[in-house]
């Protein structure tokens, strides 16, 4: 059975057909939570959240985005509602145009090309978390959804409910952040290990 039918008949009160829905997206929300929330139990606790939404306004849903689209809209929010709640502290990025001009014109270390560095590596996964964790919620929701779940401008446009143009400058900060906040950490491990 294909979602469309499967979505058309959960509203109508099918239970199996809702079953197979949550089966099947399951999985992806609770990974999309656990990466914006960094905590087990909050993610499962987003995924139960996600999904008791999902049953009590399913027939809300208008199919004018997808039926993807809607559930991690509803599971992003869930997420970042979960943050602001917790009072979680974020290193904030001015919105002004010096901060695009101080990130831009500092010499970045390419660790891209430095073949000690492994990504796998336990210290350097570390690292790029702490960097995710640093970024605020309204940078860290477009930079998940967009490089690391992969969804695409629109997708994320529509699932954070923002223009295209404002997921593109939201993701080009976050990612000014993270390579700013990664430089100086590969920079130092560079003069050590040449030290």
């Amino acid at each position: 059975m294909d979602e469309k039918t499967l979505v058309e008949r959960a509203k109508k009160g099918d239970k199996a057909a809702l079953s197979q829905l949550v089966h099947k997206y399951s999985e992806r929300v609770y990974n999309l939570a656990l990466r914006i929330l960094r905590n087990r139990e909050d993610a499962e606790d987003v995924l139960q959240e996600t999904f008791l939404t999902v049953i009590e306004k399913i027939h809300t849903f208008d199919g004018r985005s997808s039926f993807f689209t809607w559930i991690y809209r509803i599971a992003t929010n869930a997420s970042l509602m979960r943050l602001r709640k917790k009072k979680v502290v974020f290193q904030q990025l001015n919105d002004n145009p010096d901060f695009q001009e101080s990130v831009e014109s500092r010499v970045f270390i390419d660790w891209s090309q430095d073949p000690s560095v492994n990504v796998y590596d336990e210290e350097v996964k570390k690292k790029i978390d702490e960097a995710i964790n640093k970024l605020s919620d309204i940078y860290r929701g477009v930079f998940i959804l967009r490089d690391i779940e992969g969804l695409s401008i629109k997708e994320t446009s529509e699932i954070l409910q923002i223009t295209e143009e404002n997921v593109k400058i939201r993701l080009r900060r976050a990612r000014q952040f993270l390579r700013d906040y990664l430089s100086d950490y590969f920079e130092e491990r560079m003069v050590h290990r040449n030290a």
